[in-house]
């Protein structure tokens, strides 16, 4: 098989239709149509079926799309081998919470524009386990992940994770309520909103973990009312008397909320790159995260 007939069809599978396809690789989408095509004769399967208008992988194409990651990966691998000075070139997929992707991965993408044009970054926003669950099946190459430091999180033994970065959190609550909060420390906050509706994650459950393990020792159980995923939503229910909830103590907020700081037990964001183990030898997964990890 011709490798660049693999790199048709595998972007195919990404993009999901023959005009995006031949936008990404500057060609035309009678040259995509007609390599996939080809693609097909010397597999003898067939490779795509109709959607509507459209076209679709079929289940073959999709396990060929599948095997050629690894097949692409390895032939780039091999021509850095051999010539190291080689330019990296390929398409890293990731997938990543929104904070990570907007303070990590955005200015590495426009770095890559301006330094490396042939390596280029597509991103999905996604939480923790969705993007996880998608790594473990090679749709993507590279996971931006998160936990607490009270709440950490375990992954697959066949998944390499390495700390990007780590945040301090503390609590937000109406600025008028402030003076709620009676001594220092977390469990002094905690216990000045025990009566308080609490927010929690609508996509993940590491914050509402953290809120439950820190109220137990403060003697009471939280009472979770709303749950949003948004940062954004979670400062706007707060402003509208809607409960309490965890915000980045750098948080921009409004001057209504303030964000209360949580020592004593401390309460920390760990942000992480996650991958396949082996994988990121891959030389444009390891030129992204030299360039996430140290500029």
């Amino acid at each position: 098989m011709e490798t660049r007939r693999l790199q048709f069809l595998l972007e195919l599978s990404r993009l999901g239709s023959m005009r995006a396809v031949a936008e990404v690789l500057g060609t035309t989408t009678s040259t995509v149509s007609q390599q996939i095509s080809v693609l097909a004769k010397e597999t003898g399967v067939v490779l795509l079926e109709p959607d509507g208008r459209r076209v679709r992988l079929t289940p073959a194409g999709q396990r060929l799309a599948e095997h050629a990651v690894t097949i692409l990966a390895a032939v780039e691998t091999a021509r850095v081998d051999l010539d190291p000075g080689a330019e990296p070139a390929g398409t890293v997929r990731v997938a990543g919470f929104a904070t990570a992707v907007r303070q990590s991965l955005l200015p590495v993408a426009a770095l890559l524009a301006q330094r490396h044009p042939r390596v280029r970054v597509v991103i999905k926003e996604h939480e923790p386990a969705e993007a996880l669950a998608q790594l473990m099946t090679d749709d993507i190459d590279l996971a931006l992940t998160y936990d607490f430091d009270l709440a950490p999180a375990t992954t697959e033994p066949s998944i390499a994770a390495t700390q990007l970065w780590a945040a301090p959190w503390g609590l937000a609550a109406r600025r008028v309520d402030a003076s709620r909060v009676h001594g220092d420390g977390t469990l002094a906050v905690f216990t000045a909103f025990r009566d308080h509706d609490w927010i929690g994650n609508s996509r993940n459950g590491a914050d509402e973990t953290v809120v439950r393990t820190l109220a137990s020792m403060a003697g009471f159980a939280p009472r979770f009312t709303h749950r949003a995923d948004s940062l954004d939503l979670v400062q706007d229910l707060i402003a509208a008397d809607g409960g309490v909830g965890l915000l980045p103590v750098d948080w921009p907020t409004r001057p209504s909320v303030t964000v209360l700081p949580l020592t004593g037990p401390d309460v920390r964001l760990r942000a992480f790159t996650c991958t396949r183990r082996g994988r990121d030898a891959w030389p444009p997964l390891a030129l992204v995260l030299g360039l996430l990890h140290h500029g």
